[in-house]
């Protein structure tokens, strides 16, 4: 599952790497009709117009990219909270977090500390470090990060 529609490139990516259900999520209908337009040549995505903090399912994988720096810090700690509840007790949150702050919001960063302190009550951090692949204008200002449910 991929929280936040975007452009789609992640989405398109996995899809043309095999992966046979994917999901994408999305509270703007605008972006969601977008993203069907964009990806109508794929007959197993599941593009759906829902508020993340309601949408009810369960996923082996989600994908972060873009979608927790749009929220508000406030909503940092539900954010955390609800991912857990859609992953699979063997399920992998994965992703992208910038570790960095901004003069103007969004996006809202972070850094390495404050995400330690926010995840590591409810996941297993497997790996959170300087992304050594970035894009070129967000060199150095992404933490790369693999975390599992707690005890999983």
């Amino acid at each position: 599952m991929i929280p936040g529609c975007g452009s789609g490139y992640e989405a398109e990516y996995l899809l043309t790497q095999g992966f046979q259900d994917v999901t994408v999520l999305d509270f703007a209908p605008l972006a969601v009709e977008k993203m069907k337009d964009y990806m109508s040549e794929y007959q197993t995505i599941k593009i759906i117009c829902a508020d993340f903090f309601t949408h009810i399912g369960e996923y082996d994988l989600i994908l972060e990219q873009t979608f927790f720096c749009a929220l508000n810090p406030s909503l940092r700690t539900r954010y955390v909270e609800k991912m857990s509840e859609l992953l699979k007790s063997s399920g992998k949150l994965v992703g992208l977090l910038f570790g960095v702050q901004f003069p103007n919001n969004p996006p809202f960063g972070g850094s390495l500390e404050e995400y330690l302190d926010l995840f590591s009550n409810t996941f297993k951090i497997n790996l959170i470090a300087l992304c050594y692949n970035s894009v070129k204008p967000r060199q150095g200002n992404e933490l790369f990060f693999n975390f599992s449910k707690n005890g999983e």
